[in-house]
Order: structure tokens, then C-alpha cells, then sequence
């Protein structure tokens, strides 16, 4: 319903008076009045291209604020609407390229889980489980700092990060993995040691 406002208010408003903005003499009146008369318009060919009535709403509203950030359209030659049509347009193919770049590679991973999935069967799954399951097990004995350590490293952390996190100095980072790496395995082959064969 607001549409229907918006568009016939903006059509009236146009024929009654094209607005004049070249920039220099650019008031806020004169851009309320250009948003009025061109909004619905930018609206309507966005959604044609996108066939999305609210990402088209939110291109169109992103064209209006690329306008009032940058004023002065001297290369537009006072042909601001020409400018607003073509900024939208371009806009509305630049969402399209993404989002079909997007639907390509959620379709690639989604093939690549699919394969990962269906070329590890029950048994594999159970073993992995079983060697999860394990590793908590030692985690749990070690001592926390330990833990967090290699819970932490394992993750991707840096020294630095692993220093920040654990409140301890970063030369000692490298010496406390070191042993928190021995103490796991160690733990570990007492444990497991003879059922995996280590």
C-alpha cells in the first residue's frame, strides 16, 4: 500500500516538475524531491533484475545514499537521473554476479561434503568417534593449562595468542606446548597403547 503512495505521489510529482540538480546548487529539498521522483522507479527495474523485492528496495535506497554522499555529479553533466538509472542498474548486476559466485561455491562445498559423507562408511565413523572419545578421555586427565594449550593450539592459535589467553609469558609458550605434547601422548599410550598398537 505504501508503494502504491509512493508511486503515484512520485509520478505526479514528476510531471509537475522535473528537478534540477547539477550539484552546485543541490538543496535538500531538491534531493527530496528527485528520491520522490525517482525512487519507485529504481524500485521497480532493481526488482526486474533481481526478481527480489527487498533487496531491490535496499539497492535502490544504497544508489540515493551514494548520491547524497557525493553531491557534485560533474561527469553526469546535470543528467542526474541518467546517473541514478545507470548506478542502480550496475549495482543490480553487480548483486546478481555475487550472488551466482555465492550459489557456486555453497553447490562446491555442498559436493565436497557430499563425497566426504558418503565415502566414509559406518565403520569409519564409528573408529572416529571411538578416537574422540579417547582424546577427551586424556584431555580430562592432563592438567588444565595443559589442555587449554592444546585445545587452544590445535585451533589455529598463535604463541602470541596462546601467551594472551592463558596469562603467560610469551617465551614460555613454546617449552609449556612441548610438555603438554609429551604429558598427552604419554597418557595416551598408557591408556590406549595397546589396543592401537603403539
Amino acid at each position: 500500500m505504501l508503494q502504491d503512495v509512493i508511486e503515484g505521489f512520485g509520478a505526479t510529482r514528476r510531471k509537475a516538475r522535473e528537478p534540477d540538480v547539477t550539484g552546485r546548487s543541490s538543496t535538500r529539498e531538491q534531493f527530496d524531491d528527485l528520491f520522490l521522483a525517482h525512487y519507485a522507479h529504481l524500485v521497480a527495474i532493481l526488482r526486474r533484475i533481481l526478481g527480489d523485492h527487498a533487496r531491490a528496495e535496499d539497492l535502490a535506497n544504497e544508489v540515493f545514499l551514494k548520491l547524497y554522499r557525493r553531491p557534485l555529479l560533474q561527469e553526469s553533466d546535470g543528467n542526474v537521473p541518467g546517473w541514478l538509472y545507470r548506478t542502480a542498474t550496475n549495482l543490480g548486476i553487480d548483486a546478481l554476479r555475487s550472488l551466482a559466485r555465492r550459489n557456486r561455491y555453497e553447490q562446491a562445498a555442498a559436493r565436497a561434503q557430499s563425497k566426504n559423507c558418503t565415502a566414509e562408511n559406518a565403520f569409519d565413523q564409528a573408529l572416529r568417534t571411538e578416537r574422540q572419545l579417547r582424546v577427551r578421555a586424556v584431555l580430562a586427565e592432563l592438567k588444565p593449562v595443559q589442555a587449554q594449550l592444546l585445545l587452544l593450539r590445535a585451533s589455529g592459535h598463535t604463541y602470541k595468542e596462546l601467551a594472551d589467553s592463558l596469562a603467560i609469558e610469551p617465551g614460555s609458550v613454546g617449552t609449556l606446548l612441548v610438555r603438554a605434547e609429551a604429558a598427552f601422548e604419554q597418557r595416551y599410550r598408557e591408556l590406549y597403547g595397546r589396543e592401537e598398537g603403539l
